[in-house]
Formats: C-alpha cells, sequence, structure tokens
C-alpha cells in the first residue's frame, strides 16, 4: 500500500506563517527520504492556524527543493477560479517540474466573506457547484472540446504539458462527476466518515473510462485519513489532543483561534482524548487513526482492505513538529518503507 501526505502548513504555537511554510518543506524532504508516495499541499482561506493557502505557490517551493517525490494540490479550490488559469498554471508547474505535477481539483466554500472575497465577478452570487469548471478543465488538458464550443478553435499553445489530474471531494457529487469523467477520484474520509463506503461504491459502479490523456481507464480510488502515529498510546493521544480542541471550537462556531501545543490542548480537554478504533468490515474510517505504529498499521490495512484502496493520503494538524516528522519515520518502518 503507498502512503501519502497532505500537508496543510499548520501554524505552530508561539511560530510564524513563514515559519510553518518552511516547515512544509521540511516535511517534504523528511518523507521522500523515507519512500512516501506523494505530498500535496491545501488550500484554505481565513484560518489562523493554518498558511497553506496557495498551492500554486508552495507546490514549486517544495518541488525546487526535492528531487523524486510527487508534489501536488490537496485540492485547489476550482469553483472560485478560471479554469483556463488554473490549467495553465498546473502545466507550467509540470514544464518546471515534469512528471512530478499533480492536479488534485475540489471545490469547498471557504466562509461567506472570504467566498465573497475570491470571485472577480461579485455582482453575482457565489454558487459552490463546479460542474462546469471541472468538466472544462478535462477539456481544456484533453483539447476535447466540442467542435461548437467557442474554445474549440482558440489558437492556444500553452495546455500541452499534462500534469496529472485527481478529483477530490467527500459528497456523491464529487464521486458522479469523476465517475462520468472517468478521473481517479481522491476520498476524504475525515469529513464524511458515515458516506464513505457508500460513496465509493457510487463512484466504481459509475464509473466510465476515460478516452483522453487526463483520465484513466478503470476506476481509481484513493481514501484521505486523519492519521498520527506515536511509540505509546498515551503519546498519540496527546499528540491528537490539539485537533480536538480545533474540532471542539468549530462546533462553537470559533474559526479564527490558534491551535494549541499538546500539552495546553489535554488541560484544554480536561485530561486526554480517547482513541477511535476502526470496525472490521464497516469501511467506516475513525475521525482520527491514532496509536502506536502496529495499531495504526492494522487499522489502515483493514481499512484498505475493506474498501479496495491501494493508496491512503495521511492528513494531520500535530503542533510538535519533531513528533510529526517521527510519526512519519515510524509509519514508513511498520508499511516497510525502510
Amino acid at each position: 500500500m503507498k502512503l501519502s501526505i497532505v500537508d496543510l502548513s499548520t501554524v505552530i504555537p508561539g511560530e510564524t506563517r513563514h515559519d510553518a511554510l518552511m516547515k512544509s518543506i521540511d516535511v517534504a524532504q523528511h518523507i521522500e527520504k523515507l519512500g512516501f508516495h506523494r505530498i500535496w499541499v491545501a488550500e484554505h482561506h481565513g484560518a489562523a492556524s493554518i498558511a497553506g493557502r496557495a498551492p500554486e505557490v508552495l507546490i514549486p517551493a517544495i518541488a525546487a527543493n526535492t528531487s523524486s517525490i510527487r508534489v501536488g494540490s490537496g485540492s485547489v479550490l476550482l469553483n472560485h477560479y478560471s479554469v483556463f488559469k488554473v490549467a495553465e498554471v498546473f502545466c507550467t508547474l509540470n514544464e518546471l517540474y515534469p512528471g512530478r505535477i499533480d492536479l488534485g481539483a475540489g471545490r469547498a466554500t471557504t466562509g461567506p466573506i472570504t467566498d465573497f472575497a475570491l470571485q472577480q465577478d461579485r455582482s453575482k452570487q457565489f454558487r459552490s457547484d463546479s460542474d462546469q469548471q471541472i468538466t472544462e478543465l478535462v477539456a481544456w488538458l484533453d483539447h476535447s472540446f466540442p467542435d461548437d464550443h467557442p474554445f474549440a478553435k482558440a489558437p492556444i499553445h500553452t495546455i500541452d504539458s499534462h500534469p496529472e489530474l485527481y478529483l477530490l471531494g467527500s459528497s456523491a457529487w464529487s464521486a458522479s462527476a469523476a465517475s462520468q469523467l472517468g478521473l481517479p477520484y481522491v476520498f476524504a474520509g475525515f469529513i464524511n466518515q458515515k458516506g464513505t463506503r457508500q460513496i465509493i461504491d457510487s463512484y466504481r459502479s459509475g464509473f466510465k473510462p476515460s478516452a483522453g490523456r487526463t483520465g484513466v481507464k478503470s476506476p481509481e480510488v484513493i481514501l484521505s485519513v486523519h492519521v498520527v502515529c506515536a511509540d505509546t498510546e498515551e503519546e498519540a493521544r496527546r499528540q491528537i489532543a490539539p485537533v480536538h480542541v480545533m474540532y471542539d471550537n468549530l462546533a462553537r462556531g470559533i474559526i479564527d483561534a490558534q491551535m494549541p501545543a499538546p500539552d495546553d490542548a489535554v488541560k484544554k480537554l480536561g485530561g486526554l482524548p480517547s482513541l477511535e478504533t476502526y470496525m472490521k468490515g464497516s469501511g467506516k474510517p475513525p475521525r482520527f487513526v491514532a496509536g502506536t505504529p502496529d495499531q495504526v498499521h492494522e487499522q489502515l490495512t483493514q481499512l484498505s482492505n475493506d474498501l479496495s484502496v491501494d493508496e491512503i493520503i495521511i492528513q494531520d494538524m500535530m503542533t510538535n513538529h519533531d513528533a510529526r516528522l517521527h510519526s512519519y519515520d515510524l509509519l514508513a518502518g511498520v508499511f516497510d518503507f525502510i
């Protein structure tokens, strides 16, 4: 099974956004040596605890400081932007770093203010759907606009270096769009635990092989889950505590709080958080997969087998950088990367 990382550039307490971005580069260099398959960087807007807001900027910084690991977006929020511009940006990245660039596309609302601020035409109501955008993106990359489309005969010669295209999501819409366009599908299991099996199954059952260069001939599913690995179960619980605090804040409508250090998070929670355990056969990932190397290995392997996926992309928002790197060391060891 392949393991990869999606990085949010979490701002560690007492540090700056610059520090967070530099640590993203450090993470990429570290996991490349360990044998992880890819690193993707996320797009978040307006978050005090997350510095990752411009994948197209961070991707080349990471690619320039690594040599072989695949680098991409997880994801670029296509519903906010010009599709042609996104295609040109990622083709440029692939020209700079041939064969290493992934264009992970998705959609999201980012909050009422930032949704409005991201739009060029503010005379129209914001729409969160992106059916037209993902279809157009495929057409740009494949040069497959219908003959009667305004872009079909456009004298454009800049879309000829192809990144690998993936559709990311956590909803029935994303599964349907990926299957109809013949795209690899990345499901965010840390967002929608209950719908994981049903949505992945719907993608596979509705899949139509791609006839273009950007798609695939058979269904490809990657699962994204939140994972923390430590030497002991107690330490894993301590390192997962900051994310529990974050979710507690979000549940109360607090979206601009900094993430705490592990020990401060434990104090806020009134003790170490409990660990969820994956229930064999359920296809429903825990919100957090955490524990010792053997515990994490067992859960991820069973989850991969139950959902028939051969790659897992790990998200984590640990606020102890050394513990985070050690988590990757332990994962690489138990999955026989090293």
